[in-house]
């Protein structure tokens, strides 16, 4: 990924349960976590705040901000779409940017940041 550059990947989550589901909540990890991954490796500290993160489904828009600050975030940060029935698949689009002002520092940097996704009925 080079500064500027946004590279989005699609997923879907699907309810394999028997019954619709009554909630469907997002949770993530308390901390970005950044670490070397190649051959040469930046210096910089702060690739998570460099790294612009939107969460979509379908026309909403679940998420919108750094991974820092998805980091951690409340359930009230996120729009969710509606709870599916059993069997029903719920697509999402991850797109990340890094930002056009990072520069050699961010070389050979990698992030990452647990999703936990949850129905309940």
């Amino acid at each position: 990924m080079t500064p500027g550059n946004t590279v989005t990947t699609p997923i879907t989550i699907k309810n394999i349960g028997s019954v619709a589901a009554t909630t469907f909540t997002l949770t993530p990890g308390a901390t970005c976590t950044q670490t070397n991954s190649g051959t040469q490796n930046g210096t910089a500290a702060d690739l998570c705040a460099k790294l612009n993160v939107v969460i979509t489904s379908g026309a909403t828009t679940v998420f919108s901000g750094t991974a820092a600050s998805l980091a951690g975030a409340l359930p009230a940060a996120f729009t969710m779409p509606a709870a599916p029935a059993a069997g029903v698949t719920v697509p999402f689009s991850f797109a990340v940017t890094l930002a056009s002002t990072a520069g050699n520092s961010y070389q050979g940097l990698q992030a990452s940041l647990p999703l936990t996704w949850t129905f309940g009925s």
